[in-house]
C-alpha cells in the first residue's frame, strides 16, 4: 500500500461475540484520534453490498463497552461469495473514498476478507471476534472468555441439582467445529467426560467407565459435549447411555445461545480494546491483509491468509489432564 489511509470502515461479521462493541469503540476512537474519518458498516458484508454505511464519531460508541452483541449488527452474506457481490461492495466503499477496512469476525469472515483484499485495492485488517477460539495466531479471541464463564456458571448450577438427585447430566455447549468451550468449561467444572469435535468419541470406553462408576456407587457424573462432537451431540449421547445404563437417572441440558450474549468479561474488553487499537495502527503503518492477534501477551501479526488456512489445535496434554482429574 503506497497511500496513507484517510477513511476507514469497520464491520462485524458472522456470529456475534461479547466484546465486539469494545473492539468497535477502540477502532472508532483510535481512528478519530489520528484524524481519520471512520465509517460503520451495518450487517457485515451484506451492509457493504446494500450500502448501509454510516459515518461515526466519538459519541457513536459512547456507553457500549459493557454491552454484548454488536451495535453494527451482523449477518451471513452468501452474495459476498461471488465476485459480482464483492465488486458491488467495493463500489460502495470507493464512492466514500474508504481506503482501509477492519473486519471483526471469525474464520468465514476472514475468508471473505482475504478474497476481497486480493481483488481490490483496499487493505483489510482482521480481528478475531468469535467465541470458538479456533483462529491460529492468537492466544485469545474476543468473546471466548465470556462464553466459557457463562457456561461454567450454568454448569455449576446444574451440578447442584445433579448432586442432589444422584444423576448423570449431559451438558451441551457451543462448538460446531471447535471444542475449546467444552474443554475449558469441562475442566473448570470437574466433568468426568468431555466430548469435542477434534477427537473421535469412543462411546464404548465411556459406557464402560460409567458402568464401573455405577458399581462403585458413584452415581453423580457430568459429561460436557460440544455441539459438533462426531457422535451427534448431547441427545444422541443420552440415547446410548440410557440403553447401557437402564438404572441411571440421565438428564440433558443444552445451553445454546445463552453463551453468545451478556456483558463481556474484563478480559474480553481488554483484548478487544487492544486489538481494535492495533488494527488502526496497522492501517496507518501500511500493513495489508493482516490478522491482529495476541500471543504471550504481545501483539502478534500474521498474514490474514495464514489465519484462514490453519486452525488452532487442542494438544494431547489437555486431554490427558481431563482423564487424570476425572478419575
Amino acid at each position: 500500500m503506497t497511500n496513507k489511509v484517510s477513511k476507514i470502515g469497520v464491520l462485524t461479521s458472522g456470529g456475534d461475540a461479547p466484546g465486539m462493541n469494545a473492539a468497535i469503540r477502540a477502532v472508532v476512537r483510535t481512528g478519530l484520534f489520528h484524524g481519520l474519518e471512520v465509517y460503520g458498516i451495518l450487517r457485515g458484508y451484506q451492509g457493504m453490498i446494500d450500502d448501509e454505511i454510516i459515518q461515526m464519531d466519538t459519541k457513536s460508541v459512547a456507553n457500549i463497552i459493557q454491552r454484548g452483541g454488536t451495535i453494527l449488527k451482523t449477518a451471513r452474506c452468501k452474495e459476498f461469495f461471488d465476485y459480482e457481490g464483492r465488486k458491488k461492495a467495493y463500489t460502495n466503499l470507493k464512492k466514500r473514498k474508504i481506503d482501509g477496512l477492519v473486519i471483526i469476525g471469525g474464520d468465514g469472515s476472514f475468508r471473505g476478507a482475504v478474497k476481497f483484499g486480493q481483488e481490490f485495492d483496499i487493505p483489510c485488517i482482521g480481528i478475531a471476534g468469535t467465541i470458538d477460539k479456533d483462529i491460529l495466531g492468537t492466544d485469545f479471541t474476543i468473546g471466548f472468555d465470556t462464553a466459557v464463564n457463562t457456561a461454567v456458571e450454568a454448569i455449576d448450577k446444574v451440578r447442584d441439582t445433579m448432586d442432589a438427585h444422584d444423576r448423570i447430566f449431559i451438558i451441551e455447549v457451543m462448538g460446531r467445529d471447535a471444542g475449546y468451550i467444552a474443554l475449558h468449561s469441562g475442566i473448570a467444572t470437574g466433568a468426568e467426560n468431555i466430548l469435542i469435535p477434534e477427537r473421535k468419541t469412543d462411546m464404548n470406553d465411556m459406557v464402560k467407565s460409567l458402568q464401573e462408576k455405577e458399581r462403585r456407587k458413584k452415581l453423580v457424573n457430568l459429561i460436557v459435549v460440544a455441539e459438533g462432537d462426531d457422535f451427534g451431540g448431547a441427545v444422541e449421547v443420552e440415547k446410548v447411555l440410557k440403553q447401557n445404563l437402564p438404572k441411571a437417572e440421565i438428564r440433558v441440558c443444552i445451553l445454546g445461545h445463552i453463551q453468545r450474549g451478556g456483558s463481556p468479561s474484563c478480559l474480553d474488553r481488554l483484548i478487544a480494546s487492544r486489538m481494535g487499537y492495533h488494527s488502526v495502527e496497522c492501517l496507518l503503518e501500511g500493513r495489508h491483509n493482516v490478522f491482529v492477534g495476541i500471543q504471550n501477551n504481545k501483539m502478534h501479526y500474521i498474514p490474514l491468509e495464514n489465519a484462514v488456512k490453519n486452525k488452532g489445535k487442542i494438544s494431547d496434554e489437555w486431554l490427558k489432564i481431563v482423564k487424570i482429574l476425572a478419575s
